[in-house]
This record gives structure tokens, C-alpha cells and sequence, in this order.
């Protein structure tokens, strides 16, 4: 099977690795089939015309039956870590996928796994390992590469050492920032996975890759701290700090919820270190050699700094999040739909009104009550959810699927329409719509929060906190026209609260 043509089914390309996996394989000269539950979120890829979308979700197995006839590699790349019985999920899914595999004549299989020491394992590394394991037993050759820590701009590991590092000039530290850790750079893990794609049929196996350093979790945050030009952060070990308590430290200092950020703290209890380099004896390394932990760092703040981050942890959203039309009769709301809508009038064109629009979020901010949205980001952080440090991908544009703090982009229309849903821990549904239209010789800019309750407590959430509304959602309207004028001019109707009962 050479590389000219060869036709690879990626799953998981709405995520961190997968994202970043698609144009790479097709720079090497493959054809790429996608299947994804939500082909929505690649409208906006640059790479979207170049490849084949199929949905599906890789728990169904007509699907994933119908998405591997005709390919000659399958990459499994999904993790459904913000699950509760997350292991059971990877292992059906991993079943589902290698029978599928092995009916349509699949060449060979390509897992993304994780290094792991032998013993007993946390859940996270232990589904890992289980997964690779039911990989090759498929029947299909199988590559299952297994990375520890890996860097790059976005990934999860490196914004948790990021936030730590940066915010933390003083660290009451638990002991496992003692553990080694063998870190490689993004760029190396895609190296070797579009390269596993060539490997000859007899390889059936798993290899540890990393990077040429073998740190300690501690060194990592010293030599972060020395490239981003910080001073020298101070570290005190503790022992009461466990793994559970270290997820909740991580929860409140970082941009990645518990959710996620507990298997990585609960993995990182066992020394990540690679027990075998077999991979070099069957394909060749990166040009110029394995990327050092210090310049994979300043690859990655220069990525961060120059707005040309690709993909990010957060690019991924939960299985079960509303990915359709807005609803407009659920049942389980008695019908009713909240909405607070704001219109406003402004001599700006609407490609300035847009500009702002599109800006929105992250360190740009939201253009209303600061100490509002701080609060209401901190309570949501409490409850488990994912808070305002997820910040954006890019500081100017955006895209169908991105991230954008509490929110997730669920529909953009360039330069006319951007809807947001809400992602945030509430008893319910919630969007917001910005959407800006050509008005005479300036620009109609409307604004409209929708809510939808889930129960009494849901009615109840609503009204709570419907009085603030005129400071975020007035404010909001406000601002974003004046910061497209620069000056006055503007002029505005608003409607302030209205509860409509759907047709039914």
C-alpha cells in the first residue's frame, strides 16, 4: 500500500489531534473520508472541499460499517473522556470499529493511545490500554501509538502547564510533579501517525513514542517558565495534596474542567516514560530530528501569540450536546421560550459592526458588565462546568465548531449572522444570536438570548436573573455598535424580557 492515494478514514477529525491529522495526510497525498457526528462542525475547515464527510457515530455499526468500505487505513482517534463510563464507551466503540474494519477489508488500523507503566493503571490510562489491546485482536494490522504528555499550541496538557505556570509564581505542589514524564511535541505525534499509514502488513503491534527529554512534571513548569520569560517559580511539595484534590486545584487555576483534567491529573501518579524506542527500527523520524521540550514550548507560545493556533482541546464538545435548528416546541420546557431581545441603529458600515461581532470573547471580552460575567463564570466552574478560560482559537476569526468560553459556535453565516450556544452548567437550553444587516446608509445590529427551561427550577433560573439583563444584554448591544463607530451615533428599540409560549 504506498502513500499515493491511499484512502484514510479519520475519526475523530472535529478534535485536537484529528483536526490537525486531515491536511497533513493529505499534504502526504492521501484521500481522506471523515466520519463525524456532526459534520456542521467541518463546514469551516480550510480543508473541508478536499475531503469526504460521512456522519456517524462510532457506537453504530451500520454506520461505521459503511464509513470503512472502500478505505485502506482507519485512524481511531476518539476518547469519550467528559463521559461518565467512559472505558465502556472506547472499548464498544473500538469493538464496533475493528469488526467493521476487518468485513471491509481494511488495510491496517492507527490508534492513538497512551504510554503506560505496567501495574495497576488510573481508569484513563487503563481504557487506553484496553482499547489497543481490542485493536489488535481485530484482525486488521494494527499501529497503536502510545504518547505521554503531549505539547503543543491547544492541547489540554499544555494549557493545564501553561496556566499553572503562569499564574502560579509560588505552587504548594503534590508529589507527583516528581514523576518523569516524557513529553513530545504535536508535530512529532502527526509525524509518526501519517507515517504509520505505510507500515507493512506484518507490523501488528504498539510502540511508545516520545520526545528526546525525560523531565520531571516540575521541570516542565521550570523550563515553561524560562522560555516564556518568567521568573523562576517556587515549588513546595506536599503529600496530602491526592489526585483528587489536585483535579479541583487544576478545575479553579486552569481553563480545562474536572471533567478532563482529572484522568490527566490521575494518570500523571505513574512515571510516563518510554520502555521501548522500537519505532525507529520501522519508520523514520521527523526531519531534522525529534522536536526538545523547550523549543516544542516556544513553538507553541508562538503559535498562541501569532493567532495561528489549529485545533484545541475544547474543539471537541460533549456527545450529548444539541447540535440542531433551535427548538422551538420541546415539551419538556411547557412550551415556553424565553427570549431577551435587543436591536440597535448605527452609522458604522456592517462590515465594522461585524468586525466586533466576530472579535467577541476570550481576552477581547464580551462588551458588557465584567464583574458579571466574571461571577456568573465563576459559579459555573463550581458547578463542574466549563467556566470563561476556555478563550477562543483565533483572537479575530471565527469558526462553525470553535470554542469561544462558555459558548460553542453553532451556526456563522460570514459577515451576517452568528449564533452561539450555551455550554454552561444551567437547568435548560440557552443561545445567543448576533446577527447584523445593511440599514439605510448604516447598519441594524439585533441581539437575542433564547432560554429554554428544563422544569420549575428552570422557569425559576430565568426570572433570577432577568433583572440583570439590561446590564449584560443592554450593555452588550451598547458597546458592540460603539466600538464599531468609535463615537455616537447610534439610536436604538429594545425589547426588554418576553416569554412566549410555543404554539402547541
Amino acid at each position: 500500500m504506498g502513500s499515493g492515494g491511499s484512502l484514510c478514514l479519520v475519526t475523530g477529525a472535529t478534535g485536537y489531534v484529528g483536526g490537525r491529522l486531515v491536511p497533513r495526510l493529505l499534504a502526504g497525498g492521501h484521500r481522506v473520508r471523515c466520519l463525524v457526528r456532526t459534520p456542521e462542525k467541518l463546514r469551516d475547515v480550510p480543508w473541508r472541499d478536499q475531503v469526504e464527510v460521512v456522519r456517524g457515530d462510532l457506537l453504530d455499526e451500520e454506520a461505521v460499517r459503511a464509513a470503512c468500505e472502500g478505505a485502506d487505513v482507519l485512524y481511531f482517534l476518539v476518547h469519550s473522556l467528559q463521559q461518565k463510563g467512559f472505558g465502556d464507551l472506547d472499548r464498544r466503540a473500538a469493538d464496533i470499529a475493528g469488526r467493521a474494519a476487518q468485513q471491509a477489508g481494511v488495510s491496517r488500523i492507527v490508534y492513538l493511545g497512551g504510554v503506560h507503566p505496567p501495574g495497576q493503571l488510573s481508569e484513563h490510562l487503563r481504557s487506553r490500554a484496553e482499547v489497543g489491546e481490542q485493536l489488535l485482536r481485530s484482525g486488521v494490522p494494527t499501529a497503536v501509538l502510545q504518547a505521554a504528555v503531549i505539547i503543543g499550541s491547544g492541547s489540554a496538557s499544555f494549557e493545564m502547564l501553561r496556566y499553572l505556570t503562569e499564574h502560579l509564581p509560588v505552587m504548594v505542589t503534590p508529589r507527583w510533579v516528581t514523576n518523569r514524564v516524557q513529553p513530545i511535541a504535536v508535530r512529532d505525534v502527526l509525524h509518526y501517525l501519517v507515517a504509520a499509514a505505510d507500515l507493512p502488513p506484518e507490523v501488528n503491534r504498539s510502540f511508545d513514542i516520545g520526545g528526546p527529554d525525560v523531565l520531571t512534571y516540575a521541570d516542565m513548569m521550570r523550563t515553561y517558565a524560562a522560555v516564556a520569560g518568567l521568573k523562576r517559580r517556587l515549588m513546595m511539595p506536599v503529600r496530602v495534596l491526592s489526585p483528587k484534590l489536585s483535579s479541583l486545584w487544576i478545575g479553579i487555576v486552569t481553563p480545562v474542567p474536572r471533567s478532563i483534567g482529572a484522568p490527566l491529573i490521575e494518570s500523571l501518579i505513574h512515571e510516563a516514560v518510554c520502555a521501548e524506542h522500537d519505532i525507529d527500527d520501522h519508520l523514520p523520524r521527523p526531519e531534522g530530528g525529534l522536536t526538545r521540550f523547550a523549543d516544542a514550548v516556544a513553538l507553541a507560545l508562538g503559535k498562541i501569540q501569532h493567532g495561528e493556533v489549529e485545533t484545541r482541546w475544547s474543539d471537541a464538545s460533549p456527545v450529548d450536546a444539541p447540535w440542531d435548528p433551535l427548538p422551538s416546541d420541546p415539551g419538556w420546557s411547557g412550551g415556553t421560550v424565553y427570549r431577551d431581545e435587543r436591536e440597535r441603529l448605527t452609522t458604522a458600515s456592517p462590515a465594522a459592526v461585524w468586525r466586533v461581532v466576530e472579535r467577541i470573547g476570550g481576552r477581547n471580552g464580551w462588551y458588557s458588565f465584567p464583574l458579571l460575567w466574571a461571577v456568573r463564570g465563576w459559579i459555573d466552574r463550581l458547578l463542574g462546568g466549563v467556566g470563561l478560560r476556555r478563550g477562543r482559537r483565533d483572537p479575530e476569526r471565527l469558526r462553525t465548531g470553535d470554542a469561544l468560553d462558555w459558548w460553542r459556535v453553532e451556526d456563522l453565516e460570514e459577515g451576517r449572522f452568528l449564533r452561539l450556544r450555551a455550554e454552561m452548567k444551567v437547568p435548560g437550553r440557552a443561545w445567543l444570536e448576533l446577527s447584523v444587516a445593511p440599514a439605510g446608509q448604516g447598519t441594524r445590529y439585533r441581539q437575542c438570548a433564547v432560554f429554554i427551561p428544563r422544569g420549575l427550577l428552570g422557569h425559576l433560573y430565568w426570572w433570577a436573573v432577568a433583572p440583570f439583563h439590561g446590564l449584560v444584554f443592554g450593555g452588550m448591544a451598547r458597546r458592540i455598535v460603539s466600538a464599531a463607530t468609535g463615537r455616537g451615533g447610534t439610536r436604538s428599540r429594545v425589547v426588554r424580557f418576553r416569554g412566549r409560549a410555543a404554539p402547541g
